[in-house]
């Protein structure tokens, strides 16, 4: 078995996504069997900002049908096309968004899980009751509380779901959180999973290339995984 983050090359180098697909996916059935859980469960999201659409091809080739980007304008030069000639694409918006790219990003993408704040969550009512398009929300919990990072603290995240999902009307269905590097994931996936299950949602977006394994343990949904599929992201 891999460790979680590695690669597989071919034999001139290339990093090979059908196979560290086929190792993550082997990776997350194996955690999950550990944990009790069925495998079929957990979703792969297959990270592919700062890659190249051939190499979302070729993932797709492999059978990937979810990605996550992490900025609306990047992902609009990707995956406008790609949307058209795959219909069962599902793209995941994983980096802040600002409130006002909120009609582009409801417009392309079917899952936005950087809901931080009662001001985009106002915009994307306003922008889902005009156009009548609503992807799925998750509202992104800082849980270690780093003033760079983004996501709501978690001692006001019980009220930003009640505004977003009570008195806006929004398609919340989960939680997403992004653990401090220089911290065990652990505690912070378990506190993510308790401020969900006390407000009744089902959906857990936790765990990366370097810890999914862990997260899958935790109850994780989705996991996104990026540098363990493609390699390392190309210099800009």
């Amino acid at each position: 078995m891999l460790h979680a983050g590695s690669q597989i090359a071919t034999p001139d180098g290339a990093i090979d996504i059908a196979a560290n697909l086929a190792a993550v996916r082997a990776r997350i059935a194996f955690a999950a069997q550990a944990a009790g859980r069925d495998a079929r469960s957990i979703a792969l999201v297959a990270v592919s900002k700062g890659q190249d659409v051939d190499q979302v091809r070729r993932a797709i080739a492999a059978g990937q049908r979810a990605f996550g980007e992490n900025r609306v304008q990047e992902a609009g030069a990707k995956y406008a096309g790609l949307k058209a000639e795959f219909a069962d694409l599902e793209l995941h918006l994983i980096g802040p968004l600002q409130t006002n790219k909120v009609p582009e990003a409801v417009r392309l993408f079917d899952a936005i899980e950087t809901l931080d704040r009662p001001r985009l969550a106002v915009a994307l009512a306003r922008e889902m009751q005009r156009t009548g398009r609503r992807p799925a929300c998750y509202v992104q919990v800082n849980t270690g509380e780093e003033a760079q990072k983004a996501g709501v603290a978690p001692t006001e995240a019980d009220s930003l779901i009640r505004q977003a999902r009570d008195e806006l009307g929004l398609p919340l269905v989960g939680l997403m959180c992004i653990p401090p590097v220089a911290e065990a994931p652990a505690p912070h996936f378990a506190l993510l999973k308790k401020i969900a299950d006390r407000n009744g949602l089902g959906l857990l977006s936790m765990g990366m290339s370097a810890d999914y394994a862990i997260a899958v343990e935790f109850g994780a949904t989705h996991v996104r995984v990026g540098t363990a599929i493609f390699g390392a992201r190309p210099n800009p």
